[in-house]
């Protein structure tokens, strides 16, 4: 250890690292990761040493894929409240999506209002993503230069006027403009004529949901997406992947040298359309859950790295939105508390390790999104960590969670993974469920 400059000492048997798991002791000093030292290395005389014996050191997750909603549909969500939950999680790093808030941060000045916003409610560190609407390509440079970390485009109706999507010539044209200055386009990837051709039933009925967002309407809009990218050798990820066949496609276009990164969530890994009941629209989100042997398909694609990382697209409402019409109901689940026991608790089911969990939920989306100081336990990162109990259990109790409106898909079922504490720069931000106030930093991008 330096010495005198380490001011805390962390200690497990199981510390999940870039070379593995294995006994370790951290040094911490100002806030960031000085040393991974073998287990029984002494610590300073003056240093604080936290001894979390068999329970797990993980890298604090990076959430890259939450809509806060803040301001503007403050009573959906705030940064207040989301922030919270997420420390609670083992969360420590989040991007905000471009919608739901009023304004959408879709010029510098609205970034900006966002940014006054969260800047004294975030209990974790916070970024945010720009939006590319059918208007403000002359806003593309600009908002690139002022941090955010990319571009997020729909390619079907959002769900709100304000975020209009894009067709495909402007789709064409924002891709161009982004790649020109060597940013990200992050796209919710559903073709809108196979969704108008879809069937279209109201009524409390899952199925009839289902078959109201066909696997087809992803895999043609990948399949778009994947030759526009090739042409204009543009950088571009997929949001929120549900269908397990476009995997085959993004795979081979990889082969090719598309520049193609996709992102899952933990409610199309976990649950499944069998399982949901009728008029139970907390599980309604856009593209859909789908069909248990479709999740067989998505664990595959996480196993092989096509499927880069998991994220919660955490997508909160009132609860008078969740109404139990499936048409009606405003789509998006809430996860952001329970992401990585959900995760944890299937991916020990099919023979996956917690270093995978730990590449998933934090190595990757923090590569994703450039943020070289976060997503793993090693020298010169963030003192971000999650200690988790794995083979605890708990059933989950809606009243418990600290996202602002208590709705979840998850509600009665018993997952594996406590989080013990969260900590943020060397400082534990939450404990067994209760989170100190908020010392979240605003991030930019290359900051």
């Amino acid at each position: 250890m330096s010495g005198a400059d380490v001011n805390l000492v962390l200690r497990s048997t199981r510390v999940v690292t870039p070379d593995g798991t294995r006994p370790a002791t951290v040094a911490v000093a100002d806030g960031r990761i000085d040393a991974v030292l073998p287990y029984d290395a002494e610590a300073p005389a003056d240093a604080r040493l936290e001894d979390f014996g068999e329970d797990v050191l993980l890298p604090g997750l990076v959430d890259t894929h939450v809509h806060v909603n803040d301001p503007g549909r403050t009573e959906w969500e705030g940064f207040h409240t989301a922030t919270r939950a997420a420390a609670a999680g083992g969360i420590t790093t989040l991007l905000d999506m471009p919608l739901n808030s009023l304004p959408p941060t879709t010029t510098v000045e609205h970034l900006r209002t966002k940014q006054r916003v969260a800047a004294a409610k975030a209990h974790i560190d916070t970024g945010f993503w720009g939006g590319a609407i059918p208007s403000n390509i002359k806003d593309l440079r600009p908002l690139h230069e002022a941090g955010v970390f990319g571009f997020k485009c729909f390619l079907s109706p959002s769900g709100v006027d304000e975020f209009p999507e894009l067709d495909q010539e402007q789709l064409a044209r924002s891709m161009a403009e982004i790649s020109g200055f060597g940013g990200l386009l992050i796209v919710h990837a559903e073709d809108p004529s196979h969704l108008a051709s879809a069937p279209q039933r109201s009524g409390p009925a899952y199925a009839d949901f289902l078959a109201s967002r066909p696997r087809d309407a992803e895999n043609t809009a990948i399949e778009g997406l994947i030759a526009h990218a090739r042409r204009l050798d543009a950088r571009v990820h997929v949001l929120h992947l549900s269908s397990g066949d476009a995997l085959p496609m993004i795979a081979a276009a990889r082969r090719e040298g598309v520049r193609i990164t996709v992102e899952s969530c933990p409610h199309f890994l976990t649950l499944t359309a069998e399982e949901v009941p009728d008029g139970a629209t907390e599980f309604k989100c856009c593209p859909p859950i789908r069909e248990a042997a479709n999740q067989d398909v998505l664990w595959a694609g996480l196993a092989d790295g096509t499927i880069d990382c998991i994220v919660s697209d955490h997508s909160p409402c009132t609860t008078d939105l969740k109404t139990p019409d499936f048409a009606s109901a405003w789509g998006g689940i809430s996860s952001l508390q329970l992401g990585l026991p959900a995760i944890w608790t299937e991916a020990r089911r099919r023979g996956h390790s917690l270093d995978d969990v730990a590449r998933w939920m934090s190595a990757a989306p923090a590569e994703l999104a450039g943020l070289t100081r976060k997503g793993a336990i090693e020298a010169g990162r963030d003192a971000d960590f999650a200690v988790l109990a794995p083979d605890d259990t708990f059933t989950v109790d809606p009243a418990e969670l600290l996202h602002r409106n208590r709705v979840t898909a998850y509600a009665g079922r018993t997952l594996y993974g406590v989080v013990r504490s969260t900590w943020l720069r060397g400082v534990r931000i939450a404990a067994d469920g209760t989170v100190a106030g908020p010392t979240g930093h605003l991030l930019e991008r290359n900051h």
